[in-house]
């Protein structure tokens, strides 16, 4: 199996050093760079798995970084954040980030964050084809909403809506059980791969760029209890 290839993004010598040496450790190959610019740039030439991003960086920033990469690609993107309460963090979330981790942080723990990421993204398609109303093998139909859950590809009114692999597990959550409340803590667990409480701000921001994309009406919020698609 090929290396997954890291574009660690980080302006702190010591940090991106030991990082580096740290994921090398565990089979990753790793291109680290100083400065938000130049991870643009070893971003489109090296086209790597994954890309960890620093919040503040000089040049460029890690959320106009994120966003820059979004507009581009759907690679996922982890951004590190020095404070949990930052509206950084809510900011990367926002620019298309699928995930963060606040810093100072355990090595472990950014590689199972890694790894988690990874393995959703590998395999979009974890949720079984369920719900909705069918109509071709593989296909849920929402309205003027159509799922294709083997295609890994969503259509609202006919329009291809193009959705990251993190959006994408999240709808065919929400699809599987329409109509039903899944809590935050759910949809932490089955989409990103968490078995322990996790910070549910990553849920409500995907949910907000969820909406943006296949219409506000669609995803009703449970105050309380969660989120559920109307049926």
């Amino acid at each position: 199996m090929a290396e997954t290839h890291v574009l660690f993004v980080e302006d702190d010598d010591v940090i991106r050093e030991a990082t580096q040496l740290a994921l090398e450790r565990d089979g990753f190959r790793v291109t680290a760079v100083p400065d938000g610019l130049s991870g643009l740039e070893a971003f489109r030439t090296n086209q790597p798995d994954i890309a960890l991003l620093d919040v503040m960086l000089p040049g460029l920033d890690g959320v106009s970084l994120c966003r820059r990469i979004r507009d581009e690609s759907t690679v996922p993107v982890i951004m590190l954040s020095a404070r949990a309460d930052s509206i950084d963090v809510v900011l990367g979330l926002e620019a298309g980030a699928d995930d963060y981790v606040t810093k100072p942080f355990d090595g472990a723990v950014l590689v199972a964050r890694i790894r988690a990421v990874l393995r959703r993204f590998g395999h979009a398609g974890g949720a079984s084809a369920g719900g909705g109303e069918p109509t071709e093998r593989g296909i849920l139909a929402f309205g003027d909403i159509e799922v294709d859950t083997e295609g890994m590809e969503v259509h609202r009114g006919g329009e291809h809506v193009a959705l990251t692999p993190t959006e994408m597990r999240l709808l065919l959550e929400f699809s599987t059980a329409p109509g039903t409340v899944l809590s935050r803590d759910k949809l932490l667990e089955r989409v990103w791969d968490y078995g322990w409480g996790g910070d549910t701000r990553v849920v409500d921001v995907h949910v907000q760029r969820l909406r943006a994309k296949i219409g506000q009406d669609r995803i009703e919020t449970v105050r309380g209890f969660g989120y559920k698609l109307k049926a």
